[in-house]
């Protein structure tokens, strides 16, 4: 097959596509809130590179969070319901937890949720994705393993406090699961992803954990 004239496109190295690291220049940054939390709001002035005109950008810091994908031998998800104040909805979730503890790895960080929020511990870890939330607004990054190799792991004296307190726990089949998301009946983000990224290793039997 021919390219059209002018066209080198079939010359040129296919290029993967990957995200970038990149700073456009900063101008002046304020505070809009901060407190005692781990989340804080700040509004920088920016600039294009080698362009004069200055704008407006909102940020919200995050320290990110992890989120566990965990799946018994019988492939059943063990999900929360969960209820969500600024959105106005009970969500099915996964269980997960900020990063909230310094420099702690993020699969410590997820094993010690897992623990905590539904009283179970692995045998096998595999990272699944690593994800901006909103990048438009937000740092916020989601890492999302897959844990296998069930058992359970008393949460100790670890204390459900306000929401986490009304958390219903269950177990769905990975099937089911995988449907509600297609169908849309589930919209949780993190959960979403995990479960397609999940569905596509396994078809391709990339998967780590056993």
């Amino acid at each position: 097959m021919s390219t059209p004239s002018g066209d080198t496109s079939a010359e040129r190295p296919v290029e993967l596509p990957a995200d970038r690291p990149m700073s456009w220049p900063v101008v002046s940054s304020r505070d809009l809130h901060r407190d005692g939390w781990v989340v804080a709001l700040r509004e920088d002035v920016i600039t294009r590179p080698g362009h004069p005109d200055e704008f407006s950008r909102i940020s919200l810091e995050h320290p990110g969070a992890v989120i566990v994908l965990a799946v018994d031998d019988a492939e059943r998800v063990i999900c929360l319901r969960q209820y969500r104040h600024t959105s106005g909805q009970e969500f099915v979730e996964l269980p997960a937890g900020l990063r909230d503890a310094g420099e702690e790895p993020a699969v410590e960080t997820a094993k010690r949720e897992l623990q905590e929020e539904v009283e179970l511990e692995a045998a096998h870890w595999q990272l699944l994705l690593s994800t901006y939330a909103s990048a438009g607004i937000s740092d916020e990054v989601h890492e999302i393993f897959l844990a296998r190799g069930l058992s359970h792991a008393p949460r100790g004296d670890f204390e459900m406090r306000h929401e986490e307190a009304e958390m219903e726990r269950f177990w769905v089949p990975m099937a089911d699961l995988l449907e509600a998301v297609l169908e849309g009946r589930v919209r949780q983000g993190p959960l979403a992803q995990a479960v397609l990224a999940y569905a596509v290793l396994r078809q391709r039997g990339t998967l780590d954990a056993r």
